[in-house]
């Protein structure tokens, strides 16, 4: 289920880079034991996923995958808000992403929601990836 959405929500970059996303190439199989994976459902099912891993100054959303008919429902938003519960809920001040330079709609997308480049990274396959990172709302106190 999580690989399948993830092929659907990302099938429309494969023109814009001229291959499969990272995310259409994970093996799901591993990330569901190896991390935190969150699934977004309404009354159709299973609409979107998060995918989240926790490193010791701050959680990495390693994906964010929402089925193309459910985008800009604000279900986007919410996992965000969610990922950030998740990061105080664990004591991590500081939320991390990575996109590549061509997904100019998601940079701008993490871009309103708080999130700054701190990183390029060439990819061998050509182009970019930019990382991203946020510090954490007061969501929850810390104790």
């Amino acid at each position: 289920m999580v690989r399948d959405l993830t092929w659907e929500a990302y099938a429309k970059w494969v023109p814009v880079i001229g291959r499969k996303p990272r995310p259409m190439t994970v093996d799901y199989k591993k990330a569901v034991t190896d991390h935190i994976i969150e699934l977004y459902e309404t009354d159709s099912g299973c609409v979107a996923v998060l995918e989240v891993v926790p490193h010791a100054r701050y959680l990495l959303i390693e994906n964010i995958a929402v089925l193309p008919n459910q985008q800009g429902k604000g279900i986007g938003t919410f996992l965000l808000k969610h990922a950030e519960h998740i990061a105080c809920s664990l004591h991590l001040d500081e939320l991390q992403l990575y996109t590549n330079e061509s997904f100019t709609s998601n940079i701008a997308f993490y871009s309103r929601y708080g999130f700054q480049e701190f990183h390029q990274e060439n990819l061998d396959a050509g182009g970019f990836v930019v990382h991203m990172k946020k510090t954490t709302s007061s969501v929850i106190s810390r104790q």
